[in-house]
Parts: structure tokens; sequence; C-alpha cells
């Protein structure tokens, strides 16, 4: 039986680089493993830091040693993107392992759109919506599902015109009070967020969070357990069972996210049945909302206080290692890490035979 050539995407132009190294490792594993082995072949593709892409050896050496490749090194026979596309014609499949701006937000999902060939993920309306945290809180909105207060704001509000400034520093504390939590829309990992609880740190989480993005959110802080969820699927999603991320530090950051004993994740989360079945049904509804495809996690805040469910934010391709909250729920669903990867492909084909 001829193999299908998975072409793995990963690395890119943002700061969680490294991340998509370690997630690309453990799906090219998957893909070696098991069944997968018989059905596809892995042709890996490595977009250096600089936005130079790569194939070959250097990609695979790269999967290897799990370390990027740094800008400065001068590696034999590589070349730009342009002097790639004739190994383009051998995947049959792309699966662009790719979290962050550049990678995540619609930007290379239209490029393999373009190229008329299946890929793994969301396309270019669910990406952009999954990284830009203000339409996706406007496609939340709309759907109806209950979220915490926010504000939008852009860079001119906060660099531009200093008379402005002050107001727009008024309206947050009168709006949303502190704590609160100031974030760049469009990053992901929860790089450059700042929680605050004066006026002095709200001015300088503000200034920071546009240092990174020209659009920025503001959210009202909330105290809550965080649990997330897993979906799967295309136009008929599943969702998973629900487990729960707990940290002694001040918020979840990258640090706390990235770092080895950190945070500790429970699956299944201890909640009530009714609780779990709401938060799969808002799960859904969120993936739906942003038009995701393939998969997604969904993160909520429980405020056991209140017996509230409010909906955070989702993410269209989440980390992806063997420790990962995202395969982990899957696992404790009945799904392996393996299969998992298996299925995603499949969706890839199905949603490639419906735009066709």
């Amino acid at each position: 039986m001829t193999k299908m050539r998975i072409g793995l995407l990963f690395g890119g132009r943002s700061g969680e680089h490294e991340v998509s190294i370690s997630s690309a490792r453990a799906i090219a594993r998957a893909l070696a493993s098991d069944e997968n082995a018989t059905k596809y072949e892995v042709q890996p593709f490595y977009i250096q830091k600089d936005g130079r892409w790569l194939s070959g050896n250097i990609p695979q050496q790269v999967l290897e040693s799990g370390k990027p490749l740094e800008i400065e090194q001068k590696a034999e026979n590589e070349s730009p993107l342009s002097r790639e596309f004739p190994s383009f014609n051998a995947v049959d499949v792309w699966f662009p392992v790719l979290h962050g701006p550049n990678g995540e937000d619609g930007t290379v999902q239209g490029l393999l759109k373009l190229m008329q060939i299946p890929f793994v993920g969301s396309g270019v309306l669910g990406s952009a919506m999954g990284m830009d945290k203000i339409a996706m809180k406007m496609a939340f909105a709309h759907a109806g599902l209950p979220q915490v207060k926010y504000i939008a704001v852009n860079r001119s509000q906060i660099w531009s015109n200093p008379c402005v400034f002050p107001k727009l520093c008024d309206q947050i504390e009168e709006t949303l009070g502190y704590p609160c939590f100031v974030k760049p829309a469009n990053l992901g990992s929860s790089v450059g967020i700042s929680k605050v609880r004066s006026r002095t740190e709200l001015e300088a989480a503000l200034d920071s969070a546009a240092s990174y993005d020209r659009r920025i959110i503001v959210e009202a802080g909330v105290i809550a357990r965080e649990l997330e969820c897993a979906v799967l699927g295309n136009d008929n999603p599943q969702a998973s069972t629900v487990g729960e991320i707990s940290f002694n530090s001040d918020f979840y950051d990258y640090e706390t996210k990235y770092t080895q004993g950190q945070a500790d994740l429970s699956i299944p989360a201890k909640a009530s049945s009714a609780i779990i079945s709401k938060i799969q049904d808002m799960a859904v509804q969120a993936f739906l909302a942003i038009d995701g495809a393939g998969l997604g996690r969904v993160d909520f805040f429980y405020v056991e206080s209140t017996g509230e469910v409010l909906i955070n934010e989702i993410n269209t391709f989440p980390g992806f290692t063997a420790t990962s909250m995202y395969p982990q729920l899957w696992e404790a669903s009945g799904i392996s890490f393996s299969e998992l990867v298996d299925r995603l492909i499949q969706l890839a084909l199905e949603r490639h035979g419906d735009k066709s």
C-alpha cells in the first residue's frame, strides 16, 4: 500500500518556536508508531526563526535534537522558501504544528489553502478568530456564551494622544475595577500578559502590551477554577472529558505553563456532572462560533461560589506533546495519542473534500 505523505510543518516566527518543536517531535513519533507507520510517511519542513523554510535533512536533525537551528548557523544546503516549492509537490496532507502568530493565526493556513492540499486544523477564518482575542470574544458574545467583562483598546489610545490615555484608564477602572488583566490581543502562551492592581500598574501594563500588539484587551479579574475541554471534529465536533489546571503562581503565565512542576493537571476535573456537561456544550458552541476545524482546546472559568461557567478563550492548535492537556484529555476520553493524530489527518481530508 502506498503511504500517504504527511508534510510536518513546525518551528515558525513566534515566541512559541521551541514549544512547536516539542509538539512536532511527539506527533512525528505518533505517525511512526502502531498502525500509523504502515499508513503515513513523514516529510518534515522547518521554519527558522527568521522565516526561512527548510526541508530535507535539517528539519529531521531539529526533530531529533529537539533544539532550534539558530539564525546565525549556516546549515549546508539551506535555501529560502522560493527554492523549496518543488518538494511541496510530494506532500499529500499538511500537518502545521505551529503555535502563536505567523502560524496559528491564519497566515500559514492561507498559504496552504492556495496550494489546494488538505491540512490539519482550522482554516483562515477559524485560525484568525482563534488568535485575535477581541474578535474571538465578539464571536462568543454573538453566540450567547457568558464571559468576563472586557474592554478592547488600540495602541493609538495608549501612545498617540496624551489626552485620551487618562480617560481610558478612568474607563477601565470604572468598568472593570481591580484586579484586571491586560493582554496583547494576538499573542499566545500568556506572552505579554500582566495582572494589575493599581493605576500605576495599569499604565505600565498598557504600555507594555502596546509594544507587542496594536490591539489590546483588558479583562476583569475573577476568582475561579480554570477548567479546559478539548474538541475534535469538523461540522459535528465532539467534546472530551474536562480537565483542570491548578498552580501556585499569581496567574497562569508563560513561566508557569512551560516550567516543569509549576502547574498540575487534573483529569477528570472534580465537578458535578451538570457543570461538566455545561462546559462540554459550551466548548462545542465556541468551536462552531469561530468556524473551527479539526481540533481546539477551550478554556473556562468556573466560579464555584455562584455556579457560573464563563468562557475564557479557544486555542486552535494547542500544545501537542505527550504531557500537554489536549492529548491527555482525549487519552482520558478513550482516544490514544497515535489514534488522535490519525483522526486529525482524516478530518483534514474530510474538510478538504467538503471545500472542494
